[in-house]
């Protein structure tokens, strides 16, 4: 109907409302552009595939059915591909003796696949792999698997793991000399595997004071990690360290206080993660203890990478937070908390200043490499700038902070600590620590 109009005007007067539709357009699809959002996930879980003590679908409906919105299964040095067995005796003495009803309740018997003769040693249950399940759990924007690895290693004696998330290949464990090369040749396979096969991955270091095997200076060394876990919800993983180790959240400011001061790296970003074992109720590592809260559009793995490499997320146990930003311009942090009833909440702001000094942790930082640190500067010291009490914390740097970085606490204890006296918790990540 609109032809005849413009069929009667001038040449310029066309390109006028060309335009002018054009910009229409461009006006409305940015109207229904997709706002940012929160997506909650978990990036290191266990299942029967290696030795967790359930099966895959019935652990990713565990999460979908609890608002995650992604899960990663990370099976040591396996990926849950092809055919797999396991015998029934296995399983039942790794969970108990419900496990194989509960599965057939959930998905229907014709679903769940067992060969040989009941009560005899060759009947076994098939392990379904991610490709084959994952119709049965996905929901568009809703809840997404993500296909993942434990590359399991170790060095002089110690275990040295580190997860990659959506990878399309196993990563095999190369080893090395010492733990940092331990670090550093795994990481490498999972950076070419990232380039050659043109998607997002993304590798973290797992759980440093597992066995005490990695100290700061490991983790700093290795500058192409950009991530590590700073709460593993294991409670084997020796989280709070002893007299002997840093605390895993005191050992990531000195990793990132010897990265910007010694190293003119980037700081590492922590991670929260469940590495859950056990689905039944038994003591151990269980789910729901820690996730990531990632701030992207769309519910991919390409989208949530993304935004984790750009540091917009944050790792919690508990502590919900509506937003967190921060202004390169003015150097301000700036928080606000999602309250959940009466529960109150304290922040607390830890800086690394630029002033010269010592502390408990340079020691360890260097390990046994004595003569490196002789050789450095003081390493700088990290200390709570601020305290603040209420729903919006926010905290703005001073001329000598190197980067700033807040931990939220709330007064409500863990729904299931894996610690004694357990609080729920947020970390954000460290910002600021390039100049404006």
């Amino acid at each position: 109907m609109m032809l005849p109009y413009f069929a009667g005007l001038r040449l310029a007067g066309v390109a006028c409302t060309f335009v002018c539709l054009c910009l229409s357009v461009t006006a409305n699809a940015q109207e229904s552009e997709r706002p940012l959002r929160w997506w909650k996930g978990n990036l290191h879980t266990h299942s029967l595939w290696s030795d967790g003590d359930d099966f895959p679908e019935m652990i990713a409906s565990w999460y979908a059915e609890r608002d995650y919105n992604f899960l990663a299964l990370s099976d040591h040095n396996v990926l849950s591909r092809g055919q797999r067995w396991m015998s029934f005796e296995k399983i039942v003495a790794r969970s108990d003796e419900g496990i194989l009803p509960r599965y057939q309740a959930k998905f229907g018997k014709a679903w769940v696949e067992t060969r040989g003769t009941p009560g005899q040693a060759n009947y076994e249950v098939r392990l379904k792999p991610l490709d084959e399940f994952r119709c049965l759990v996905e929901q568009a924007g809703k809840f997404i698997m993500i296909e993942g690895e434990e590359v399991s290693d170790k060095a002089q004696g110690k275990p040295v793991h580190m997860n990659v998330s959506n990878l399309s290949q196993l990563i095999e464990p190369v080893g090395g000399a010492t733990v940092q090369e331990v670090m550093q040749n795994n990481l490498r396979l999972m950076l070419e595997h990232e380039k050659a096969s043109g998607r997002q991955v993304l590798p973290h270091l797992n759980h440093p004071n597992f066995g005490y095997a990695v100290v700061a200076a490991d983790i700093a060394k290795t500058i192409e990690e950009r991530f590590f876990e700073v709460y593993n919800g294991h409670p084997g993983v020796n989280q709070l360290g002893d007299k002997d180790h840093q605390s895993i959240e005191s050992m990531w400011d000195v990793v990132n206080a010897m990265r910007i001061a010694w190293l003119d790296a980037q700081p590492i970003m922590g991670i929260a993660t469940d590495d859950s074992h056990e689905y039944h109720g038994k003591p151990g590592s269980r789910p729901g203890r820690g996730w990531v809260m990632v701030r992207a559009r769309y519910l991919t793995p390409e989208h949530l990478i993304l935004a984790m490499k750009a540091g917009d997320f944050y790792a919690s146990s508990g502590v919900e937070l509506d937003d967190v930003q921060f202004d390169a311009r003015s150097r301000k942090l700036s928080l606000k908390i999602a309250a959940e009833g009466s529960a109150t909440y304290e922040t607390k702001f830890i800086v690394v200043s630029k002033v010269a000094g010592t502390d408990s942790g340079s020691q360890q930082a260097t390990g046994s490499d004595k003569k490196s640190q002789a050789e450095q500067p003081p390493l700088p010291v990290a200390k709570v700038a601020m305290t603040v009490a209420g729903l919006t914390p926010e905290y703005t740097m001073k001329a000598d902070d190197l980067y700033v970085r807040a931990i939220v606490t709330s007064s409500l204890p863990h729904v299931d600590p894996s610690l004694d006296d357990q609080k729920q918790q947020a970390w954000t990540q460290p910002v600021g620590y390039s100049q404006p």
